[in-house]
């Protein structure tokens, strides 16, 4: 055999990998013969006649897995890249072995292509489980299993898998892909993959959360596989180097963007609940390469060798060993893998400690001497007996362990394994080049690839690593001349619609209409793409669609039904922080357009002057807050340097397309009367609304509905308007018609209007609550939060829901307006969520010591009670959240997670309220637990140490969410903090003392603890009239009582031993 040629195997049982090489033609092959044989015997020989298919196992006849399948057919195709380039005439065996790598991956299309109606097509609307296209099917039919129902299908890094093997198998030259049919089918197989961002699956082991395994949790090796898969599969054609131009593949760089972030935002943990997984190497290493970060690589990797390497390769995962059932097994198959790295990387040590450890866990078929690589290496009753399983969960990798071939009953070979393990073969051998393996050089950099040909956008664009050095093209679009020519006297250049002809300004909204065209097919069922949103780096191309060129202004300055596009203020920010984003992550050829629509309501607002300065700012060439170079100028001068899409796809609809009402461009503003100077100069002369701050509606609940109706007629307050609007919607619903003629939901729509007019902020909240509307872009803030390691809840202390997992736009409207009473909570707390997402992507460490970010409960009560102490309302009507401004409003939101200049009762209550904890906090209520007998207490909410402290560790999710839930469970938050920091004064004596303990066989009291604290701070008085007072002092102060109350309690129960003695 190649892999050992100076020791026959009949002769010694030393594996020497990496001793392996030819130097002839004839050695060469002579080794690749050898490995067609060993290929044949060992894997092909199980594949399916039929469906073309593997199993996992070779002794399995029913069952083939889409996973253990496509590295089978990676393995051959790479046997087969190894013959074509170095052999001439290899007597048919390469045509054989390609051939049959077609026959799989083609099996695994038409495996998929049976769902593509009833689980694909419901799949991209509803990321359901039981939508998912199935990870295993009948082996000799490629139908559904009869056990069906028990798989946990939903693995998209599957999928994902598939697309990165399918582009790199045509980029080799293997023709897979036949018919147009089957190009959409997998255009409509990116669109499954593009959302895996925020879809939770099982990933690669078919397991969930470690809190429940049957609930799918968001997985980063997932979503780094659908990164890998969506940068690989742009611009790819399907038909090869001669495909037409409408077989290309298109991908949503916002979709990728998301994957992106989310990703890196995981690393280098695998999930909310597992801190690290073995499928993370096969992502950030061969066959994904998602990540070129060094630090992310570096990091990951680390902790992967860490936490779950053995002498027999590596753990599935390892969260808390003392806590498992049973001891986990070894798979060798990731030595493969690491030496696979190691060869990708040329790291010489790497490679050589991962040989000798392949070179000691290898078997030997005694048939053929071919290498077996077992599944798995166990702990079982022959090395290990049962009663000794305790001291190896206490020591692992302390005793030897078995192979699962060596078991009677389990002798036969695992196909992904043997698969890998060929690979690594063909590597060490010098037979494969990793350029062989990696046609499209997925292992560089994407400055570093070659350029893919044709017209068509892929992500190649070279990645500088600093904003400042990305230039953004800007485009100002005037709505009237009129405005136009107010903006020249400011010296700002604008053009309008009329004046960047013939290119069409459009609406992202009109470029999602033509999207819905890519990717259908009425023969598979198959609708194309869903109506997702285009985000802000597909808003900043411009596109070639039948002929005409198309510009496309950001979601931004889209008229939204939510009230937020009122805030002037607010839009500025906005502006900003698209502009900062699309000069950070643009990764396409061509520079980035951004248009800018400059509205004639905009020079009304009294914030018009912001808008000015920062059009300015524009005009200077920078943005003065971050660098980020702009260049502004006349569309026609920009592009020249413009990336372009060309979407070739529509020329098939031009028909339908082209009587679309939807595709109407911006259309200019005719001529308004009076529009001039004056206008301009008066913007600040604006409507000062003459009505009470707020309605007490609770007046009128009780009268019937014609005198509510009534009452309406006599109402001259547009908040109190809304209000009775709102109680004759509950009883009547929206559509009921008033005396005038109208419905409830017409004049509702009425009062919204007038109301965003005046900036009347309160009956604005109320009436779009009413409506119950939902913020755009909610789900990826949610997306954001969770995956920076926090839940999240909404709704009040008396109904909290939580949110452990990313969901759809309509599942949390359905939360949040059912779990919240308070009408105006419903949409402050949409609000809330926009602006916590962004600033947990930006500032992080504002939300360090949170767990658990509570919106209602948390973050509405502190900025409650921060309004409350800080006069933060320029009006002195406008008391509470509902009657300010969104810019207002988060700026409140910024200070009340920032602001440290505060006196020890506020800071107490800010703290309390949003549930922030010091720095290894549950650590340190651990380390607590294990010097008690029992446990601790608050009010009724106890933690007993036995069972938390035996099965779980500080770091386990559980135990984190059972010592937030013991402070939580008060209702007032300074006491919350007073607790925390009686807590800390406990550990910091424990620790200082190891010799003392709380003996008892009670709980630990931590409410008698404040008391005795109390008692000790005022002597003289009553604990409960001095707890005011105890609040107002501060951290240090009060630890002296607390310190002599822990002090007490500890000393008292040694004298009572002393006495029992």
């Amino acid at each position: 055999m190649p892999i050992n040629e100076t020791i026959p195997k009949s002769e010694s049982r030393e594996l020497n990998l990496g001793s392996t090489s030819y130097s002839s033609y004839s050695q060469c092959l002579q080794g690749l013969d050898q490995f067609y044989g060993q290929a044949k015997r060992q894997i092909l020989r199980y594949q399916s006649p039929t469906t073309g298919l593997f199993p996992a196992m070779s002794d399995d006849t029913v069952t083939a897995s889409i996973r253990d399948s496509i590295y089978c057919a990676i393995s051959i195709w790479s046997l087969y890249q190894a013959f074509i380039r170095r052999i001439d005439d290899s007597f048919g065996k390469a045509c054989e072995l390609g051939q049959s790598v077609v026959k799989c991956m083609r099996g695994i299309l038409f495996s998929w292509m049976r769902h593509s109606n009833d689980k694909l097509e419901e799949f991209k609307a509803n990321q359901s489980p039981k939508h998912a296209l199935p990870s295993k099917v009948n082996l000799i039919t490629s139908l559904q299993l009869e056990n069906d129902p028990e798989i946990r299908h939903l693995q998209l890094d599957i999928v994902a898998l598939y697309l990165l093997s399918l582009v790199q198998m045509i980029h080799s030259g293997l023709q897979i892909i036949y018919t147009m049919d089957e190009v959409h089918f997998v255009q409509n197989l990116v669109y499954y993959v593009e959302r895996t961002y925020r879809t939770p699956d099982f990933g690669m082991w078919e397991q969930g959360s470690l809190l429940d395994s049957d609930t799918p949790e968001v997985h980063a090796s997932s979503i780094g596989m659908a990164k890998s898969a969506l940068e690989s599969i742009n611009g790819c054609n399907l038909f090869g180097e001669k495909g037409a131009s409408w077989s290309v593949i298109h991908v949503d760089i916002d979709a990728h963007s998301r994957n992106r972030s989310t990703f890196e935002t995981l690393l280098p943990r695998e999930s909310f609940s597992k801190s690290t997984d073995a499928g993370l190497l096969l992502t950030i290493s061969w066959p994904c390469f998602a990540t070129h970060d060094p630090n992310l690589y570096g990091s990951t990797k680390t902790r992967i060798i860490d936490l779950l390497k053995t002498p027999y390769g590596q753990m599935e995962l390892r969260e808390n060993p003392l806590n498992c059932e049973n001891i986990e097994s070894s798979w060798p198959i990731f030595i493969c893998f690491m030496i696979i790295d190691a060869i990708f990387k040329n790291d010489e040590n790497q490679l050589n400690e991962y040989t000798t450890m392949l070179n000691e866990i290898l078997k030997i078929d005694s048939n053929h001497n071919d290498y077996i690589i077992p599944k798995y290496y166990y702990v079982g009753f022959r090395t290990v007996p049962p009663e000794n399983y305790d001291s190896e969960r206490l020591n692992p990798n302390s005793s030897p362990r078995l192979a699962n071939i060596e078991c009677d009953t389990s002798s036969a070979l695992h196909l992904m394994g043997q698969s890998v393990l060929l690979i690594t073969q063909l590597l060490l051998g010098k037979y494969l080049e990793i350029t062989e393996l990696d046609p499209i050089r997925r292992y560089c950099c994407s400055y570093e690839r070659n350029r893919k040909a044709g017209r068509f956008s892929v992500f190649q664009g070279k990645h500088y690593g600093t904003t400042a050095e990305i230039v953004v093209q800007v485009v100002l679009i005037s709505e009237s001349t009129q405005l136009k020519a107010m903006m020249a006297t400011y010296g700002i250049q604008t053009q309008t619609p009329v004046e960047v002809e013939p290119v069409k300004i459009w609406s992202s909204s009109q470029l999602v209409k033509i999207y819905e065209y890519l990717g259908i097919n009425k023969k598979l069922g198959l609708k194309g793409r869903p109506s997702r949103p285009i985000g802000s780096l597909g808003t900043s191309k411009l596109y070639r669609i039948l002929g005409r060129t198309v510009l496309c202004y950001p979601l931004i300055f889209e008229n939204s039904d939510f009230y937020l596009s009122n805030d002037m203020e607010l839009l500025i920010d906005d502006i900003k922080n698209e502009l900062n984003f699309v000069g950070k992550y643009w990764r396409m050829n061509g520079r980035p357009t951004v248009c800018i629509i400059l509205r004639e309501e905009n020079l009304r607002d009294v914030k018009f002057k912001e808008m000015l300065d920062l059009l300015v700012q524009f005009k200077r060439g920078y943005l003065s807050s971050t660098g980020l170079k702009i260049k502004i100028g006349r569309l026609q001068n920009l592009i020249s340097s413009a990336s372009f899409e060309h979407l070739d796809f529509t020329a098939q609809f031009s028909e339908e397309l082209e009587k679309l009402p939807e595709l109407e461009p911006f259309k200019q503003a005719e001529h308004v009367e009076n529009f001039g100077f004056e206008l301009f100069e008066n913007r600040n002369k604006v409507q000062h609304l003459n009505e009470p701050s707020d309605f007490n509606a609770s007046h009128h609940e009780n009268r019937s509905t014609w005198d509510i109706i009534e009452d309406l007629k006599n109402c001259h307050t547009m908040l109190g308007q809304s209000h009775f609007l709102g109680i004759l919607m509950k009883r009547e619903g929206l559509d009921y018609m008033l005396p005038n003629g109208t419905s409830i939901k017409q004049n509702i729509e009425n009062i919204l209007k007038n109301a965003g007019r005046l900036r009347y902020w309160k009956v604005l909240r109320y009436c779009t609550s009413l409506l119950k509307k939902l913020v755009d872009s909610i789900s990826p803030s949610i997306t954001s939060i969770l995956v920076n390691h926090k839940q999240i809840t909404i709704g009040t202390e008396l109904k909290e829901i939580i949110i452990n997992y990313p969901m759809t736009p309509s599942e949390i409207r359905n939360l949040i307006y059912s779990s919240n009473e308070n009408v105006y909570d419903c949409v402050l707390q949409q609000e809330i969520i926009i602006y916590v997402g962004h600033l947990i992507a930006t500032s992080r460490s504002f939300f360090d010591g949170i767990f658990k970010i509570r919106i209602g409960a948390g973050l509405i009560q502190a900025m409650k009670f921060y309004l409350t102490f800080t006069n933060e309302s320029d009006d002195s009507n406008q008391t509470d959240l509902a009657s300010l401004s969104p810019t207002r409003l988060r700026r409140i939101l910024y200070k009340v997670l920032t602001d440290e200049n505060l006196s020890p009762l506020y800071k107490r209550q800010i703290d309390g309220s949003l549930g922030r904890f010091p720095k290894n906090f549950s650590t340190k209520v651990r380390e607590i637990l294990q010097r008690t007998k029992v446990g601790i207490s608050v009010g009724s909410y106890r933690l007993f140490s036995s069972s938390l402290i035996t099965k779980m560790s500080s770091q386990d999710l559980n135990f984190i969410i059972e010592v937030e839930n013991l402070i939580l469970c008060i209702p007032s938050p300074e006491y919350r903090q007073i607790l925390v920091e009686l807590l800390m004064v406990v550990h910091v004596i424990l620790k200082r003392n190891p010799e003392l303990c709380f003996k008892t066989n009670q709980t630990v009291d931590l409410d008698k603890l404040v008391e005795k604290s109390l008692r000790h701070y005022r002597p003289d008085r009553d604990p409960h009239e001095t707890i005011l007072q105890f609040y107002l002092e501060d951290k240090k102060a009060i630890s002296v009582f607390f310190a002599r109350a822990v002090f007490d309690a500890l000393l008292q129960q040694t004298q009572q031993e002393c006495l029992v003695n």
